[in-house]
């Protein structure tokens, strides 16, 4: 295990900041719990610091905001599982990796035309009470 002080830096020199778990919570409006959990079923790789705290580097909130982002779509937790496993695997997968996610679109697209058409219907009923269906 690799011990982590405050601050890294990259190849380039720049420091990046590194967060505690409470912190990433707040600042992602996941709970701690969550983080735990996406690091326990390996969609995260939570380095440590020399007391064994979770310290997060910017590269893991790239990923945390990508995984919420698949999870707000709808997309199980094992095809994230998939997908990053996958990107473990390196550039020789990105083909597979690019058709999971392409799949993932056009289920997301059939979710916005369903979501349009209960739009529609709830603006329709709020015009029917008089309202106006617009904000």
């Amino acid at each position: 295990m690799r011990i982590i002080d405050d601050a890294q830096s990259t190849d380039d020199g720049e420091v990046q900041k590194i967060r505690g778990i409470s912190d990433v919570a707040q600042e992602t409006g996941l709970s701690t719990h969550t983080l735990r959990y996406y690091e326990r079923i390996g969609l995260l790789r939570i380095q440590r610091d020399h007391a064994g705290h979770r310290v997060y580097f910017p590269e893991d909130l790239r990923r945390i905001a990508f995984i919420t982002r698949l999870r707000q779509t709808d997309m199980p937790i094992r095809e994230i599982q998939r997908y990053f496993e996958l990107v473990d695997q390196g550039p020789a997968s990105e083909p597979e990796r690019l058709n999971l996610l392409l799949r993932h679109r056009e289920a997301v697209q059939a979710q916005l035309v369903t979501l349009q058409s209960a739009l529609e219907a709830i603006d329709t009923k709020i015009e029917l009470y008089g309202g106006s269906g617009q904000p």
